[in-house]
């Protein structure tokens, strides 16, 4: 059991917002353009998480994976998912509790997402308003982007706390990867995208199946 975790680093897609349709339709109007087979959303789960470059890359078949094609098709999917965002993408069931639990006891709060950062800023301005992040970070060209640390690393350093007094929740094998390489307590997020076992297996020090499960892990917060 961790203690004294003075700050949460969320992952933001699959952990605080429900995405997944959005993304999923998104992707699918831009193959069905290219003629291209389309996917069944829940097919989504596992061709997300890594950026929308890698999005594309596993959503076309692979006889389509010409680089013109793929380059092509981020472009459109760059502009599909920016007006088609907010379609319906909400926060989960038990997010805005949990929010509303941490800021009451003190503790700070970051997100830290693979989404560009302008797209990422804006979904939290827009889904996330009442809550106060103490860093907002996406993608971007000059950061390596996660499983690497360097993003969760330099949020670290921004906020003044050592890795180690950070609890990371995420809902994929990138997040848990991320958290174990920045030295943060990996935790991963049962409601997102991905299993448990994928979670476990790519080093999630505890799993949590609603988001207000998270209190006990640190000591400001009581048991749910």
């Amino acid at each position: 059991m961790p203690h004294h975790k003075n700050i949460v680093l969320f992952d933001l897609d699959g952990t605080l917002v429900d995405s997944l349709t959005d993304l999923a339709d998104s992707m699918n109007r831009v193959l069905n353009r290219q003629g291209l087979p389309l996917h069944p959303i829940q097919a989504y789960r596992y061709f997300v998480g890594d950026g929308i470059t890698n999005l594309v890359q596993r959503a076309l078949p692979a006889e389509a994976r010409q680089p013109e094609t793929i380059e092509e098709c981020v472009r459109e999917m760059r502009r599909e998912y920016s007006a088609h965002w907010a379609d319906t993408t909400r926060p989960y069931p038990g997010i805005a509790e949990l929010l509303d639990a941490l800021t009451n006891r003190g503790i700070e709060m970051a997100i830290l997402s693979n989404k560009p950062d302008a797209l990422t800023r804006k979904v939290v301005e827009t889904l996330l308003p009442n809550w106060r992040f103490a860093a907002v970070a996406g993608a971007r060209e000059t950061i390596a982007r996660k499983p690497d640390p360097a993003g969760a690393l330099r949020i670290a350093s921004l906020l003044h706390h050592a890795p180690q007094e950070f609890l990371y929740l995420g809902d994929t094998n990138t997040d848990m990867q991320t958290a174990r390489a920045a030295g943060m307590f990996a935790v991963g997020a049962l409601w997102g995208f991905r299993t448990a076992d994928e979670l476990k297996e790519n080093g999630a020090q505890a799993l949590l199946s609603v988001p207000l499960e998270l209190c006990p892990l640190l000591d400001h917060c009581p048991e749910s």
